[in-house]
């Protein structure tokens, strides 16, 4: 949830530069969180972080992977199964059916290979266009950039993109930057998100941003009118989990 109000427009592209210049230097080692040791398990632990944390995909996965190890393994897995040993990650009746699902294709249309296009990615269970571009920068070192709530949230409160869909937050901040820094941008608006500007309330004080973000105001405006209702200021602080 995002209770501050999106900038109304965006700023302009020396600012977003510079922001992004800021972020940079602020995680100059942003890589993903997820714990992997090959393009399929990148695949799975992906599929399975909709709606969850890295971190409870990273205590689920080694239990998964023991026991199905590879793509043959996991598409012949019984369902019933699968639902047991990702329950915890949420909606697993619906990401177990896509992880069988997706490995059996694997499987059969691929050679138990993970495919290194967008197009044949996309075509399997439970892979959208943020999973693919995941798998793509990650696992082959392709230019993506993918947009999740982190994403989507950070790049509207800097002023970034005014987008209402994913497609349009990736279409006006991948413009600002040659395609060789889509990743890593990706990776800090992400870890932004997650230590700072979170949701629903950001830590404006500690935001190394917040001098250039159009946001700054906007959070000190809400905070004032919360307090002034007799919200407490913890309250107003306090931050919603990580999705």
């Amino acid at each position: 949830m995002n209770s501050i109000p999106f900038p109304k427009r965006r700023v302009n592209r020396a600012v977003a530069l510079a922001q992004l210049s800021i972020l940079e230097r602020a995680y100059p080692d942003a890589a993903t969180a997820l714990i992997y040791h090959s393009p399929f398990e990148l695949l799975i632990a992906v599929i399975l972080s909709a709606q969850c944390t890295d971190a409870r995909v990273n205590l689920t996965t080694p239990q998964l992977f023991a026991r199905y190890p590879t793509p043959q393994a996991l598409g012949a897995a019984h369902g019933a199964d699968v639902e047991r040993l990702v329950k915890s990650c949420g909606f697993y009746r619906m990401k177990a059916k896509h992880i069988v699902s997706a490995s059996r294709d694997l499987v059969k249309r691929f050679g138990g290979e993970v495919p290194a296009t967008r197009e044949a990615l996309e075509s399997l269970a439970g892979v959208g266009r943020k999973t693919a571009s995941v798998v793509l920068a990650v696992a082959f070192q392709e230019p993506a950039f993918a947009v999740d709530t982190h994403v989507f949230r950070v790049a509207h409160r800097l002023g970034l993109t005014t987008g209402t869909t994913p497609a349009g937050v990736e279409r006006d901040v991948t413009a600002l930057l040659p395609r060789e820094r889509w990743t890593a941008a990706h990776h800090w608006l992400i870890l932004h998100g997650r230590a700072i500007c979170k949701a629903p309330m950001p830590q404006c004080s500690r935001c190394p941003v917040s001098e250039l973000c159009p946001s700054a105001k906007i959070v000190a405006k809400t905070a004032a009118g919360r307090n002034r209702k007799g919200v407490p200021a913890a309250a107003v602080r306090r931050s919603a989990p990580h999705v």
